[in-house]
């Protein structure tokens, strides 16, 4: 139940106040326009998430959650917000995070609607909990499947990477649920018993990687540097502490407003990721439900993928690499991109950095424009575009792999083009 109301705030400018289950929900400028081409406003998102409130609260509510705000939206720049504002209504729940740094960070736990429109109205298009819940910070209550798409990859190959992931859960005891991940791939949500700690989490879900891999080779990989990938990448390290996805219902910045959208498995073969929109989403909530509504009544053991860890780990398959910015783990192989060690079978150059995407890319053209001879040898697999997370924000990294190259027609090491310096 909610009301709304016009008014001005202390500067003049318009609001909307929104009362939500008895909290009032002040939304600052609401007709800015967040997404330029769809024509999508702030107040737009509001009411979204309203309409959505019981299924985005399935994913993201009772959990901790970083911010990604888009304060002039999806054209602007965007910045990750661990620390919730210190200027926030006193109903706004936080609880206290340590991460891997040592840092720690109060971040807000939304636990009703009104804190989805409070979130919203800072232009929060994403929801990006931890697999926690904020009762029991040390030990997730789910583990997460992250499918993602070399590039090139169709959506085709997905669905089948994601019911051979879906058959060796089922094989293992466990549930998946599967969800659009409103970009190009697909996310498989599985909750577990709180009995185990982040790391054996993970370790769980590489072993579930390297056994997709297994199953099927040629279309799935738990390779995780990216000039070794093919075909579809299971993320396993999605599950390490303090890492977040964008969880079901959460608005993506894509010019048509796409959200990652709860499906059935009998939804996977038919579905298309451009279906589900800011838009389309509340009509088909309102008609069917949230697909995830039985989630929570199948939390499964982990017990016999720790034991597959196990036997990887006697035949020689220890732990795979952690991402950058954590310390070295004991047992981890080192920390070298294939291409940088002095046997490597990749030859990789970098293009470019750059702080937004579109100027990195742009610098790939300039470098295709120098070089058309190499064009028809490239697949597209051998563009690898990096998004690279520092402390607030993004930047990305363009490196190309010449390994289908023929020898005498590979470019050299080039000055970087742009080289813009990483953010902080």
């Amino acid at each position: 139940m909610r009301e709304s109301r016009r008014a001005l705030d202390k500067k003049g400018g318009d609001r909307e106040l929104l009362v939500v289950h008895g909290h009032e929900v002040a939304i600052s400028h609401p007709g800015k326009i967040l997404f330029p081409e769809a024509g999508h406003t702030k107040l737009d998102l509001v009411r979204y998430y309203l309409a959505v409130a019981e299924g985005a609260l399935r994913g993201a509510g009772g959990r901790p959650n970083m911010l990604v705000r888009y304060p002039n939206g999806i054209a602007g720049e965007f910045f990750y917000q661990k620390r919730a504002p210190t200027s926030r209504p006193p109903w706004i729940e936080v609880v206290s995070l340590r991460f891997p740094s040592g840092r720690s960070a109060d971040e807000v736990v939304p636990r009703d609607a009104a804190a989805l429109a409070w979130m919203a109205n800072l232009a929060c298009l994403e929801l990006h909990p931890h697999p926690v819940r904020a009762e029991d910070l040390e030990h997730p209550d789910e583990l997460r499947v992250d499918l993602d798409p070399v590039p090139g990859v169709e959506w085709t190959q997905v669905r089948e990477v994601a019911h051979v992931a879906e058959a060796t859960l089922k094989d293992f005891g466990l549930v998946g649920w599967p969800k659009t991940s409103g970009s190009r791939g697909m996310h498989v949500n599985v909750r577990i018993e709180r009995r185990w700690s982040f790391d054996e989490v993970r370790r769980a879900a590489l072993a579930l990687a390297r056994e997709v891999e297994r199953r099927a080779p040629k279309i799935a990989t738990s390779k995780w540097w990216k000039e070794e990938r093919h075909g579809v990448f299971v993320d396993y390290n999605q599950n390490a502490k303090d890492r977040t996805v964008a969880s079901a219902y959460s608005v993506r910045p894509t010019a048509d407003a796409r959200v990652s959208a709860p499906i059935s498995w009998e939804e996977v073969d038919s579905c298309d990721p451009a279906d589900f929109t800011l838009v389309t989403m509340p009509k088909r909530f309102a008609r069917i439900g949230d697909r995830h509504s039985g989630i929570d009544e199948h939390a499964g053991s982990l017990e016999a993928l720790l034991q597959l860890a196990a036997r990887h780990e006697k035949e020689g398959l220890g732990d795979a690499p952690w991402p950058p910015h954590y310390k070295k783990q004991r047992g981890e192989p080192a920390r070298v991109q294939p291409s940088k060690r002095r046997t490597s079978r990749h030859p990789l150059i970098e293009i470019g950095r750059a702080q937004k995407k579109e100027d990195a890319l742009a610098g790939l053209e300039r470098w295709k424009a120098r070089h058309p001879e190499v064009m028809p040898h490239l697949e597209p697999a051998a563009v690898l575009v990096d998004a690279m997370r520092g402390r607030f924000t993004t930047w990305t990294r363009i490196r190309v792999n010449l390994e289908h190259v023929p020898a005498a027609l590979r470019p050299a090491q080039e000055a970087l083009d742009p080289n813009e310096q990483p953010g902080g």
